[in-house]
């Protein structure tokens, strides 16, 4: 079974967006991405992201999917009609305060919607059992 746990906002001032988030809704900073901060209600994580290039929209760019087997989830999206932005990589999550990534691929929608797709999930969302 496939749980949202995981979702990205692109924005150009990472620490101000961040610090709404946080007051307006009671989020906590649970750890630092490659290019932003990771927030969480203790149940999805919220990956506060800064902008590719100065020109490019803010907002939600992403979500990713915890899934319980990657392989098969990644041949399902392509049987239907998804594509794969990247290749299918394990990862090793450590310590949430150095920046890290937690997705092992992204691909995408029918209509190029980006998705991450984890096994190992998403700092500050834990496992479903």
């Amino acid at each position: 079974m496939a749980r949202l746990k995981h979702i990205a906002i692109r924005t150009g001032d990472v620490a101000k967006t961040a610090a709404f988030y946080k007051e307006a809704f009671d989020l906590e900073e649970v750890g630092k991405g490659l290019s932003g901060i990771y927030l969480s209600d203790g149940h999805i994580n919220m990956a506060i992201l800064k902008l590719r290039t100065p020109t490019s929209p803010a907002g939600v760019e992403h979500f990713g999917f915890q899934v319980d087997n990657l392989e098969e989830a990644v041949d399902r999206v392509a049987k239907l009609g998804g594509g794969q932005l990247t290749d299918l990589s394990r990862i090793n999550p450590t310590d949430p305060s150095r920046p890290q990534s937690y997705f092992e691929v992204k691909v995408t929608g029918p209509e190029e919607q980006e998705i991450d797709v984890s096994d190992t999930g998403w700092v500050g969302a834990p496992r479903d059992k």
